[in-house]
């Protein structure tokens, strides 16, 4: 069951890497110039309220979090998070491999 929800998660992350990888070329292509929707734009866009709460709670958590981690995140192209995240959950959800070498049959 957690492989099918890995697997299905990690096909969602896929397409909607890839649906902002076609986003982001059209609105460059229409504007002559490379055009990145950050991850901080999708989060405000899908978050709106919650969204600037953000930062206020992962700084009260610990503030060196915020500045290392979180913000870089932020700032990374959607695209290439949801194509990450997507290949990695598809890896997690792959199905074991079979050992080579041993006897199946006595």
């Amino acid at each position: 069951m957690l492989r099918f929800l890995s697997r299905f998660l990690g096909f969602l992350c896929l397409a909607g890497g890839f649906v902002a990888l076609v986003y982001d070329g059209a609105r460059s292509v229409a504007n002559n110039t490379v055009r990145v929707t950050t991850l901080s734009e999708v989060l405000f866009t899908v978050f709106k309220d919650k969204a600037g709460a953000l930062q206020a709670s992962v700084q009260g958590l610990a503030p060196w979090l915020w500045d290392l981690l979180v913000l870089p995140l932020t700032l990374a192209p959607a695209s290439l998070i949801g194509l990450g995240a997507g290949a990695v959950l598809l890896w997690l959800g792959q199905p074991g491999r079979e050992p080579i070498g041993f006897l199946t049959r006595p």
